[in-house]
């Protein structure tokens, strides 16, 4: 089950893949090594047809406290006061949430604790969110004289520039209903149920065709960056190369004849 020391990955029924942040001494934070690890599996997963789904969760009672900041103040005593490090750290991050966002696998958060800084713009880049009622979430890089100007990208893509800029101006947690009601989250449930409602969240996701689900998800994110008319040029010629695919035909006759349908994927 064990992937680094601080990343575990545990593959459950029905093509469900769950990696667990495993550093909760250090807050299960996003070294240099864990966004490797991450990298690594989700890369994997997505050329895996075992894997259908993936969940990200994680130990302890913080989900992510965003970057390493111990590291950050060492690398300040390198000669160049730190700037190729700084920029390779942010360059990798910001590499690790589009990998979440491109992979061909829907990838679903399971927060339980406090998710700050790049931990928040790490659920804000999966495509689903659930966590539990006692998690809060932040972007707080404003009370330490450094922006969350890399969280901000994935959190505007979320929630609306008002509610995106309180976050970020002010640098206050927010509670797991005030998430849910802006949209940074899909639902907010007892932490008990956590666990429970992710995997209901997930294998209904993995029931359908994985070709399906694909082609919806690249979709999604491509469209979104299109004006009005471009988007629907985009989104006609995807849902033609859709319709030919096996997959549609046998979903389209399954519904019409009333019986479940039998993917093959393709």
């Amino acid at each position: 089950m064990e992937v680094e020391n601080i990343l575990l990955k545990d593959k459950v029924a029905d093509g469900i893949l769950r990696l667990i942040l495993n550093n909760s001494k250090h807050q299960n934070t996003l070294s240099e090594l864990m966004m490797e690890s991450l990298a690594k599996e989700l890369s994997e997963a997505a050329i895996d047809d075992s894997v259908r789904v993936i969940i990200l969760s994680a130990k302890g009672s913080i989900f992510c406290a965003g970057h390493d900041l111990k590291e950050i103040t060492e690398a300040r005593n390198n000669e160049d006061s730190g700037h190729t490090y700084f920029e390779k750290l942010f360059n990798t991050c910001s590499e690790l949430m589009q990998l979440i966002v491109n992979n061909p696998k829907p990838i679903i958060a399971e927060v339980s604790g406090i998710a700050t800084a790049a931990g928040c713009q790490l659920v804000a880049s999966c495509d689903l969110a659930i966590a539990s009622d006692e998690s809060m979430f932040a972007t707080p890089g404003v009370n330490i004289g450094l922006f969350c100007s890399t969280p901000m990208v994935a959190l505007s893509r979320n929630v609306t520039n008002k509610h995106a800029m309180e976050m970020l101006l002010t640098g206050d947690m927010i509670g797991a209903q005030k998430a849910t009601e802006i949209g940074l989250i899909n639902n907010n449930v007892p932490s008990e149920n956590l666990v429970q409602e992710t995997l209901k969240l997930a294998k209904k996701v993995s029931s359908k065709s994985s070709m399906t689900l694909k082609i919806g998800k690249q979709a999604f994110y491509a469209q979104s960056s299109l004006d009005l008319s471009e988007a629907y040029k985009f989104t006609s010629q995807v849902m033609l190369d859709n319709i030919l695919k096996d997959d549609a035909k046998e979903g389209i006759e399954a519904f019409i004849n009333k019986r479940d349908p039998e993917w093959k994927d393709k």
